[in-house]
């Protein structure tokens, strides 16, 4: 699944255009390497993304095309 999409479903980041400028910017970590909108995620990736000041690291733990508000937070963990 494309990172942005993967950003949007597991609502990490709220749309998938924010999360391409995001993406765009330098501003999102896939493994320790700044990764495109289009960088393919797999379970057991590790995502950092840059808010600001913040940080948040998170890692995929699975994968799905669409998901409800409360089954998104399946789909990573924080770390």
């Amino acid at each position: 699944m494309r990172l942005d999409k993967f950003l949007k479903v597991s609502r990490l980041i709220k749309r998938r255009t924010v999360a391409n400028e995001a993406c765009d910017a330098g501003r999102v970590w896939v493994n320790d390497s700044v990764a495109k909108a289009s960088v393919q995620v797999k379970p057991g990736d590790v995502i950092e993304i840059q808010f600001g000041t913040k940080s948040v690291k998170a890692e995929v733990l699975k994968l799905e095309e669409t998901t409800k508000k409360e089954e998104a937070k399946e789909m990573f963990r924080y770390v």
